[in-house]
């Protein structure tokens, strides 16, 4: 059998194509390759063409969708805490979230009320919507999230009180288990005056229902 001679030129093509595919392997998400098991364990073909890509594409996902976990609130919201004279509540309303469910890993999708009674100090209006996006960015319970943005609202305005009001669709009782397509779940979390002065967590309930 005659040997197999390799130019120069041959082993350094080599030789750089095999270091091109280490550095990919490196760089590559872990997440992708466990993407790629689960979808040999589910019975397909991950080489398939339309699966190639799919493990890149949804580790990208989950990356986006669990950002809140890399988020710093404070640099978030950017010193932008201004002083006011304002008394009365502001309310914010239907501020839409996408979160994810940490029992299931499917989606629950809603809108959140927020109100807050101010105390000398006001917040960006777009600062709110940036505090659910933040909480809601991550493995969540309803519960836990609507906790998390009015604990974080009252710390960083230090407001008389706060009221947040969550209500969303969950699709791990849509899409499996029971499969109850028009069930939704509302939480809600008073703080301050909201929660103990009985008529001001009525005002509160009264303009975030309207």
């Amino acid at each position: 059998m005659g040997s197999i001679e390799l130019s120069r030129n041959d082993v350094l093509e080599n030789e750089q194509t095999a270091e091109a595919a280490k550095q990919v392997l490196t760089k590559a998400d872990p997440i992708e390759q466990l993407y790629r098991d689960m979808i040999v364990q589910l019975g397909e073909n991950p080489s398939r063409e339309g699966l190639m890509k799919t493990p890149a594409r949804a580790a990208k996902a989950m990356r986006f969708l669990c950002q809140g976990y890399e988020q710093d609130i404070q640099e978030v919201i950017n010193g932008a805490v201004f002083s006011s004279d304002a008394r009365d509540m502001v309310v914010v309303r239907d501020i839409e979230l996408y979160s994810l469910c940490e029992h299931h890993l499917l989606p629950f999708i809603g809108k959140a009320q927020i109100a807050y009674i101010p105390n000398g100090k006001v917040l960006g209006l777009s600062k709110l919507a940036r505090i659910v996006d933040v909480y809601a960015r991550r493995l969540q319970i309803q519960e836990e999230l609507t906790n998390q943005i009015a604990n974080c609202i009252q710390k960083y305005t230090d407001a008389k009180g706060v009221g947040v009001v969550i209500e969303a669709k969950h699709m791990c009782m849509m899409m499996r288990g029971v499969e109850k397509q028009n069930s939704s779940m509302t939480t809600s979390c008073v703080l301050g005056e909201i929660h103990d002065d009985p008529a001001t967590r009525a005002e509160f309930f009264s303009l975030v229902r309207r």
